[in-house]
């Protein structure tokens, strides 16, 4: 193809690219915060990002572990979002979107730069752009980890690909540098290196030898240290499921039905949810024909190895990037993700890709792969509709999913937020049949009975909370608003304390204990109250207030 002609064709396709993205993703600027589900904690509730980007802000970032992740370009990147939009969700869903298209745009250009093959590379970069289960990652304010890491994943390989191409000092230390940054974005970038060894074998080709090896020696240095930060921090938030909930065994047999269960969602993407349950206990069938899919496709493809190399690069590329999330490790409550595949799908797609052009003929595989991808972004268009707002994406997942109490406990409190107490108290009837044992299921339902004015058995359903869960911390709050609405001030007070001893953090419980203080004319303990309170958040005009009433009631007496 003539240098111009592949010009035009190039700058027509990025277009064509933009526009898939634009035509999918366009609504989202009028969708809300998924304010129960992660976006509460990273950008609404999350008062670190709301003065700015500072000094004191990017200190920390470099340091927090908020929601059990160490991601402090994430975190700056929602600050800028927050400097700039306040608490408009349509700006940060805006920011996603962007990088969405960026990451399609420039998956297409490394794809046509490092294969010489534009059709196949306009199709892989298409069905990234377009494939249902990508919606997650991009329509999710709290995801932006997702699309902001893979920026700087793809960049990364673009200069790696520079410096395959042009040994240069300055491309191979650009690689080195993104890298960094992709890992500081989301830690799921460990798998980079390796992807970096396919690329060489496919479509780079370039000789194997001990240099190559040593060259990746940086990237494996830099993948080690973020796995052990990464471990720790989660370790300390409590992310990581035991082994005694998920034996070892489990998380295997889970972790194939899982692969399993990706491969034919990015065929047939339908049934989608935010959260698939861990199920525990997995069907001995499903697990013998996941394990056999899995063998099998894995001997198809080594074996045409020397063939198709595209094939076993693929392959590898899926199965390898996935490794992190696919649960040998347990972190969080879910058996999969459609999120998890925003990277590793990429494999799979090359796979497709090549494979029609090698197969097919030229008609043919441009006819399937049109229609592929407009069955793909006409779903996708319906599950971007999901993500609107809390209700519709919980909606959407309890009808997807089975037995899923982490959905319908937030369900519930999105109900109680908007005053639909008597639908609040009927899902909290229905979580109970389904998780007997839930202690936030007993701290929801009597949260709901508070706001209704059943004082005594909403105090019921928090001492059946902490039952199950002995430290929970919101359980003895919502004990000391029971003790406050019976006017019982010393028991209050004594319920406070305990939720403070369980999370000394717990801000609004200083306040309503400097409150209660106050109002025994314990005007000492207040000020104390207030004071520590000021020391977690010294802006808190709350604290501040309630501080100067206190002192000047002490220097009344």
């Amino acid at each position: 193809m003539p240098a111009k002609t592949n010009r035009y064709s190039t700058m027509w396709i990025s277009i064509c690219l933009a526009a898939a993205v634009i035509a999918v993703y366009w609504p989202v600027y009028k969708f809300d915060f998924i304010r129960h589900y992660d976006d509460g904690v990273y950008v609404i509730n999350n008062k670190n990002i709301h003065t700015g980007l500072n000094l004191k802000t990017i200190k920390w970032a470099s340091t927090a572990g908020l929601a059990s992740n160490w991601h402090p370009l994430t975190w700056l990147s929602h600050t800028i979002d927050y400097q700039l939009f306040q608490k408009w969700a349509g700006g940060h869903h805006l920011t996603n979107v962007l990088f969405h298209l960026a990451n399609t745009i420039l998956l297409f250009y490394l794809l046509k730069k490092i294969t010489s093959s534009l059709w196949p590379s306009f199709f892989i970069a298409a069905a990234f752009a377009l494939h249902p289960l990508h919606v997650e990652s991009v329509a999710w304010i709290a995801e932006r980890k997702d699309v902001l890491s893979t920026f700087f994943w793809i960049l990364t390989m673009l200069a790696y690909v520079n410096y395959a191409k042009n040994p240069k000092i300055k491309w191979y230390l650009a690689a080195i540098i993104l890298f960094a940054l992709g890992l500081m974005s989301k830690p799921m970038l460990v798998t980079l290196p390796f992807v970096l060894l396919l690329l060489d074998y496919w479509p780079l080709e370039r000789k194997f030898s001990r240099g190559l090896f040593l060259e990746k020696i940086p990237f494996f240095i830099l993948a080690v240290s973020s796995c052990v930060i990464t471990y720790m921090v989660q370790r300390r938030g409590g992310a990581m499921e035991s082994g005694e909930s998920f034996g070892l065994c489990t998380r295997i047999y889970n972790a194939a039905v899982s692969y399993a269960t990706y491969i034919v969602k990015m065929i047939y993407p339908v049934g989608l949810a935010v959260l698939y349950p861990h199920p525990g206990n997995i069907n001995i069938l499903k697990i013998a024909l996941s394990f056999l899919v899995l063998i099998v496709l894995s001997i198809i493809f080594i074996y045409a190895l020397r063939k198709h190399k595209f094939f076993t690069v693929g392959w590898l590329w899926f199965l390898g990037a996935l490794v992190p999330v696919i649960g040998i490790v347990q972190v969080g409550p879910q058996a999969m993700a459609d999120r998890y595949t925003y990277v590793p799908y990429i494999g799979l797609f090359i796979i497709l890709a090549f494979s029609a052009k090698e197969f097919l003929s030229k008609q043919n595989r441009i006819s399937l792969s049109i229609i592929l991808l407009l069955i793909w972004g006409f779903i996708a268009s319906g599950q971007v509709s999901c993500w609107k707002n809390d209700e519709t994406l919980y909606t959407n997942t309890l009808r997807n999913t089975k037995n899923n109490h982490i959905i319908m406990g937030n369900y519930i409190n999105y109900l109680i937020g908007q005053n639909r107490f008597d639908e609040a108290i009927m899902q909290s009837h229905e979580l109970l049949k389904m998780k007997p044992d839930s202690f936030q299921a007993y701290c929801n339902f009597g949260a709901v009975l508070l706001q209704t004015g059943r004082i005594d058995e909403a105090g019921e359903q928090f001492k059946l909370a902490l039952k199950y869960k002995p430290d929970l911390a919101q359980a003895y709050f919502n004990l000391a608003l029971v003790a406050r609405h019976k006017g019982n001030m010393q028991e209050a007070a004594a319920y406070y304390y305990d939720t403070i001893k369980i999370k000394p953090d717990y801000v609004d419980a200083y306040i309503c204990l400097g409150i209660t203080l106050n109002e025994m004319n314990q005007t000492d303990e207040a000020v104390k109250a207030y004071q520590t309170g000021l020391q977690i958040e010294p802006d808190n005009s709350i604290l501040k207030k309630e501080l100067n009433v206190a002192l000047q009631k002490n220097e009344k007496k």
